[in-house]
């Protein structure tokens, strides 16, 4: 099975040396500025969950201070290397986002772009995020989601036959959802595309106790 977490693993340390091409086609035809949308908003201690091959890097303003995390200690070996070419500072972990490995209230800021649609638990994930997030924080998102036409919905159901047994792809996830569902406030929320890319900036309630 995909969820299986070795097996997950590989299939995206498989794909570390392709990611790059395959990302710019997608920010080319569909993402748009999306990344600068999210990233340019980040301020203070900011995690990147998923950082990947660390294509966001460049849209950061110069004053944060960033930790990336990512599953994929291939994904993270180009994301670091990314960093050191740019002069962009960076604390790069490989760690799990459905089991952060930070206290609560680390951060000003998370980060996540077209990566909650491959984590296994979405729903873990948001909740982690905004454990170490700190009060007031900003939770900053980007992913392709469910689309609002009918048709292309159907399109999407039949794609995750194929992508979510191989690699944990889903295209008919919100993450908008699980963000409300943790008390968040939505403060900006762009939808485009036929529906298909979701973006948002949300600021994190008053902590109530962390999970560990």
């Amino acid at each position: 099975m995909a969820s299986d977490p070795e097996r997950l693993r590989r299939y995206w340390d498989k794909h570390a040396d392709h990611y790059d091409e395959q990302m710019g086609f997608w920010d080319r035809r569909l993402f748009g500025d999306t990344r600068q949308w999210v990233c340019g908003q980040a301020t203070g201690e900011v995690l990147e969950v998923a950082i990947g091959t660390g294509l966001n890097l460049r849209w950061y303003p110069d004053d944060v201070r960033l930790t990336g995390i990512d599953f994929s200690p291939a994904m993270l070996a180009r994301a670091r290397h990314r960093a050191e070419l740019s002069g962009r500072e960076l604390d790069a972990r490989v760690g799990d986002a459905q089991r952060l490995e930070f206290p609560d209230d680390s951060f000003d800021a998370v980060v996540a772009t077209f990566s909650l649609c491959a984590i296994p638990d979405d729903a873990a994930a948001v909740a982690e995020m905004r454990r170490v997030l700190r009060p007031g924080g900003m939770l900053l998102l980007a992913d392709h989601v469910v689309s609002s036409s009918a048709p292309l919905r159907g399109v999407q159901r039949l794609l995750e036959l194929i992508t979510v047994p191989l690699g944990e792809e889903h295209f008919r996830r919100r993450p908008v959802n699980h963000v409300r569902a943790q008390g968040f406030t939505v403060r900006r929320q762009e939808r485009f595309k036929a529906g298909i890319v979701e973006r948002l900036a949300a600021t994190c309630p008053a902590a109530t106790g962390g999970t560990g």
